[in-house]
């Protein structure tokens, strides 16, 4: 790797702006990830500066020159802007007054106060890589603490102890897992071990900010490499315990790895099965690689030691869904997340039921239908979770689930798999069992969604004469002629989608 920072990519942008802080008597430097990423031959639209003069001052030089700014980060010293630049892309500029922090222990704030000097400020940053800045407009490189060289090494170090450093900022060992993954970098034995000793303040930092370089660390070029960090640490067993706990278990399926080593590879695996910007699953995708992580956490709780000495995780998959839901509302991950990555855990299983003879035209629907708009990650993580080094089981599985893959294709030409309904809608049938909304009708709804699962469509008539020969066996079409059969207190039957409302037509 290069010893100096390749400047010839550097937008015109950040000239402008050295000079027009310079012209004002001020210091300017482009500092921390945008420095180091000139090292690496990359140019991000986010740029961070730092400076000598103060939130006042740093508005005054660059407000009518930007297009826009905004100041919530003005307590901490920091004002933002946006400029486009020559090439149509959008910039995010962040300008912060050198700092000399001074940390409360017990808070997850940093008590800001203001510094003079560049240097003094490198100095209170995470790691020397991140430690490094640019003059401007001179492009003097400024490296105190040799992040070039530990940069050029693949090195990740402190500028002072990593002690003083994790407990200024606790999240930062989050961030020295998230920096193995990303960047492939290998941790210094000292800030290893300080990270080892001092994990448990973690516990200070909201679940937000973790939740933030957990994902920054799956989505990284090495996960496997961060997770590993995370769990030899001990940072896993507080942010992410059910991970660890699958160093414990023996895998049945999988007897050459622990559930633990088995589960990193099929992170791998399936992050490698992403598809590009075009594909249906464009990597990196999060909710994949996080499944294929806790696809298997329902297993410690689920072993059960069977008689001669097998081992047994039964419904493992239901349990893991459970678990994998809670850890993601604890984390506060959105909604939409945790049920996409909690329902590929519950359906990585479901293809083993996919025999030699294959599976019924119904069975498939059910599969689509089950999986829904997680189809595609579902096929991913599937053909993930086989790591046995025997050849020839591996061949086999990945045969069936080609089969399964072209059996899917076939019928959704001639059916519309992704979106399966009954041949009839709330209102068609409650025209014709004469029935208002009400239990009855989520009852015959239900009725029909099956017989279309089962048998495919139908037509019109067909169906029509099914439901007939349905709601003859039902008590209500048996009622008094005064009783409204919509409104019976006879039990419903739970929709598709657990609820026993009336669908709408």
């Amino acid at each position: 790797m290069q010893m100096a920072p390749d400047t010839s990519n550097l937008d015109p942008v950040v000239l402008e702006l050295g000079h027009l802080f310079a012209d004002a008597g001020y210091e300017l430097s482009l500092v921390g990830g945008p420095v180091r990423d000139l090292f690496l031959g990359r140019v991000s639209p986010d740029l961070d500066f730092t400076t000598n003069a103060t939130p006042d001052e740093i508005l005054a030089v660059a407000k009518k020159w930007a297009d826009s700014h905004w100041e919530m980060g003005r307590e901490f010293g920091t004002i933002g802007f946006r400029k486009r630049a020559r090439s149509g892309v959008v910039l995010l500029i962040e300008v912060t007054t050198y700092r000399a922090e001074a940390y409360d222990p017990e808070s997850r704030k940093p008590a800001v106060a203001f510094g003079s000097s560049l240097e003094a400020d490198l100095g209170r940053r995470d790691f020397t890589t991140n430690s490094m800045a640019l003059r401007l407009p001179s492009l003097e490189l400024v490296d105190p603490y040799g992040g070039a060289a530990d940069l050029a090494a693949g090195l990740l170090r402190t500028p002072g102890t990593p002690e003083q450093s994790f407990s200024d900022d606790p999240l930062r060992m989050m961030r020295a897992a998230r920096f193995t993954s990303q960047l492939g970098f290998a941790i210094h034995p000292d800030v290893h071990r300080a990270m080892a000793d001092m994990a448990g303040r973690i516990s200070i930092i909201s679940a937000e900010r973790v939740r933030d370089e957990l994902v920054k660390l799956i989505c990284g070029a090495h996960p496997r490499a961060g997770i590993d960090v995370l769990v030899e640490t001990g940072l896993a067993d507080l942010v992410l315990p059910e991970v660890p706990a699958l160093k414990l278990e023996s895998d049945e399926h999988h007897r050459h790895k622990d559930v633990y080593q088995h589960s990193l590879q099929v992170l791998e695996q399936a992050a490698a099965l992403e598809s590009g910007p075009e594909g249906p699953v464009p990597g990196p995708d999060f909710v994949l690689r996080f499944a294929a992580l806790m696809h298997d956490v329902g297993k410690p709780k689920t072993r059960r030691f069977e008689p001669g000495g097998a081992v047994s995780f039964r419904h493992h998959d239901l349990a893991g869904a459970k678990l994998t839901a809670k850890r993601m509302k604890a984390l506060r991950f959105d909604n939409d997340s945790i049920k996409a990555v909690s329902r590929l855990v519950e359906l990585h299983m479901r293809f083993y039921g996919y025999g030699d003879a294959g599976w019924t035209d119904s069975a498939v629907r059910r599969y689509v239908t089950d999986a829904g708009p997680v189809l595609e990650r579902l096929h991913r993580l599937t053909r993930s979770d086989v790591t046995t080094r025997n050849q020839r089981k591996a061949d086999r599985l990945s045969f069936a689930y080609d089969d399964l893959e072209q059996r899917i294709a076939v019928l959704a030409e001639q059916e519309e798999l992704d979106s399966i309904r009954p041949d009839l809608d709330g209102g068609a049938i409650m025209a014709l069992l004469g029935l208002k909304p009400g239990p009855a009708v989520g009852r015959a709804y239900n009725f029909l969604l099956e017989e279309r699962m089962e048998h495919g469509p139908l037509p019109r008539e067909a169906a029509e004469a099914a439901l007939r020969a349905w709601w003859a066996r039902q008590p209500e079409s048996r009622a008094p002629a005064n009783t409204d059969p919509g409104e019976t207190a006879s039990p419903a039957a739970p929709n598709s989608t657990g609820d026993s409302t009336t669908p709408d037509s």
